[in-house]
C-alpha cells in the first residue's frame, strides 16, 4: 500500500510531488499542526530577547518564535519594549499613538492584561504593543520610584494569570538603557540572538557584563538560557566560522537549530505578518519552528529538573 500524503513517514520525493506540493505540506503541518505537539512549561517562562547590536534578527527571533509556540498552543504574550514598534507592526497589532501600550503600562495608567491585544495570527498570541509615546519613557523613568522594577511589577503573577500565558517574550530596543534593564529585571531568561556574520560578538561582552550586573544587584534569577544563531549563510565560511566559534565558547546554550538568512523572513513584517503566516512552508518558518521546539523541549525539562 503506497503512503499517503499525511504519512509522516512518507516524503514529497517518494510520492513524486513538485517542490510546490512539498511546501504545500509543510506550509499544512506548520497552520495545523497535531494538538500536543509542544510540552507546556512547568512554571510560566519569561524571556528578554537582547542584543544592543541592532540587524541581528532580535525582533524577527522574537515574533517568530513566539508565534511558532502560539500555533502549536500554547499561549504567548509578546511585549514590545522597542519605542520603534516593530514587533507590534509584524504582529499587526494597532501602535499608533492613544493606543494602551507599553508606555501605560510602565507609568501605572493601565494593566498588561487591559492592555495586550490579541493577533489576528493565532488566538494564542498576545501583544502589548510599543507606540511613539515609549521614545520619551526612559527620561520620565528616571525620576520615578522604582524605576528598574517597573515592568516586573506590571509582570505579576495575578495579571498574567487573567490572560493564561505560559511564555512571556520581552523585545527590548539594540540599547543597554533602562528599558533594558526594566526588562532583565521581569524576566527569568535571556534569549541572546546572534548573526552568523563577521563582528557578531562585537557588544556581546558588554550586554553580558550588564546581565551579570543585574544578576548581582536586582534578579537573581537571571540567566542566559538561550543563544539562537540567525542570518546563516551556507555558502560562506565565515558562517561556518562564527556558528563553530560561538558553540565552542556558549556550549549547550546555543540551540541546535540555526535561521537562514532569508528573503521571506525579510518580507514578512512589511506585511504586518510573522513568516510563519506570510510563508509557512518556508526555510525561515521551519527553522524558527525547530528552534520554538527546541525551547520549549527543553523548558519542559528544565523545569522538571528544578522543581524536582
Amino acid at each position: 500500500m503506497s503512503p499517503r500524503p499525511s504519512d509522516p513517514a512518507s516524503t514529497g520525493h517518494d510520492l513524486g510531488w513538485t517542490p510546490i506540493a512539498e511546501e504545500a505540506v509543510r506550509a499544512a503541518s506548520v497552520l495545523h499542526p497535531k494538538e500536543g505537539t509542544l510540552p507546556r512549561p512547568i512554571r510560566r517562562r519569561v524571556l528578554t530577547v537582547a542584543n544592543q547590536k541592532g540587524g541581528v534578527g532580535k525582533t524577527t527571533s522574537a515574533v517568530n518564535l513566539a508565534a511558532a509556540l502560539a500555533v502549536h498552543g500554547l499561549k504567548t504574550l509578546v511585549i514590545d519594549l522597542d519605542p520603534q514598534g516593530n514587533a507590534s507592526t509584524a504582529l499587526d497589532i494597532d501602535h499608533r499613538s492613544g493606543t494602551p501600550s507599553i508606555y501605560e503600562v510602565l507609568i501605572g495608567e493601565v494593566t498588561i492584561a487591559e492592555a495586550a491585544a490579541v493577533s489576528e495570527q493565532s488566538s494564542n498570541l498576545f501583544c502589548v504593543p510599543a507606540t511613539i509615546d515609549l521614545a520619551g519613557a526612559e527620561i520620565e523613568l528616571v525620576s520615578m520610584a522604582n524605576r528598574e522594577t517597573r515592568l516586573k511589577e506590571a509582570l505579576s503573577s495575578e495579571i498574567l494569570d487573567q490572560i493564561g500565558v505560559d511564555y512571556v517574550f520581552i523585545d527590548c530596543p539594540p540599547s543597554l538603557g533602562l528599558l533594558t534593564v526594566n526588562a532583565m529585571v521581569a524576566a527569568q531568561e535571556v534569549l541572546i540572538p546572534i548573526q552568523c556574520e563577521y563582528y557578531a560578538l562585537e557588544g556581546l561582552g558588554q550586554l553580558l557584563s550588564n546581565i551579570e550586573l543585574v544578576q548581582q544587584h536586582l534578579n537573581r534569577e537571571l540567566r542566559v538560557s538561550t543563544i539562537l544563531l540567525t542570518m546563516y549563510d551556507g555558502r560562506t565560511k565565515l558562517a561556518d566560522q562564527v556558528t563553530n566559534e560561538v558553540r565552542n565558547h556558549f556550549g549547550d546554550t546555543v540551540l541546535k537549530t540555526v535561521i537562514p538568512r532569508s528573503v521571506k523572513v525579510s518580507e514578512a513584517p512589511g506585511y504586518g505578518q510573522t513568516v510563519l503566516s506570510y510563508d509557512p512552508g518556508s526555510r525561515g518558518a521551519m527553522s524558527y519552528l525547530d528552534a520554538a521546539k527546541e525551547i520549549a523541549e527543553r523548558g519542559a525539562t528544565e523545569g522538571r529538573s528544578s522543581t524536582a
